[in-house]
């Protein structure tokens, strides 16, 4: 069943023709696991079926099997269209494709539930990482405080370390300010 709906959700590219082909029951062969499931393969020699933007149509018609009424309705599509009504059209469209353009071009909701997973998995990434700077890594050096770092450029201006081009450059030991 995760199969079928990853399938849909794959789309009707190549990928997902044969996902849903896979797991779409059919009169190809047949082979029995372990605990008596069935497993059909599906004829990939055959046309299939596909709603895409892009490929206006497709490879076979969405119903293949024709009711009674149904039939009737292709026999009245050979006369002159202007004696259909427009259900009549509606249905005969119906039975050659399964969705319409603006069907097919409307939006879902599924970002909806991807940006959720996308925050949930950075909601708890947050936690771990809370959880390892509490319990799991060392305290901070005393070489990050601002106070350490003070005096250490204090100590390195008392030395007069690298006076042509370094810190000491920079520094005004006159005014006891920087340059």
């Amino acid at each position: 069943m995760m199969l079928a709906l990853t399938a849909g959700r794959v789309g009707t590219g190549f990928l997902g023709r044969r996902l849903v082909a896979l797991v779409t029951p059919s009169s190809a062969t047949v082979a029995r696991h372990g605990h008596g499931d069935v497993s059909q393969a599906a004829d990939m020699s055959k046309p299939m079926y596909c709603d895409r933007v892009d490929t206006p149509l497709p490879d076979k018609a969405y119903k293949d099997e024709l009711s009674a009424a149904d039939k009737s309705l292709k026999q009245k599509e050979k006369g002159p269209w202007n004696q259909l009504t427009k259900e009549e059209k509606i249905a005969l469209y119906r039975l050659m494709f399964r969705q319409t353009y603006p069907e097919m071009k409307q939006t879902t909701s599924e970002w909806k539930t991807v940006m959720g997973g996308v925050f949930i998995f950075l909601g708890l990434t947050g936690l771990v990482v809370l959880w390892q700077s509490i319990y799991v890594y060392p305290p901070r050096p005393r070489t990050f405080d601002s106070e350490w770092q003070a005096k250490q450029i204090q100590r390195m201006l008392d030395m007069r370390m690298n006076p042509v081009e370094g810190l000491s450059a920079k520094w005004d030991y006159e005014k006891g300010q920087w340059k």
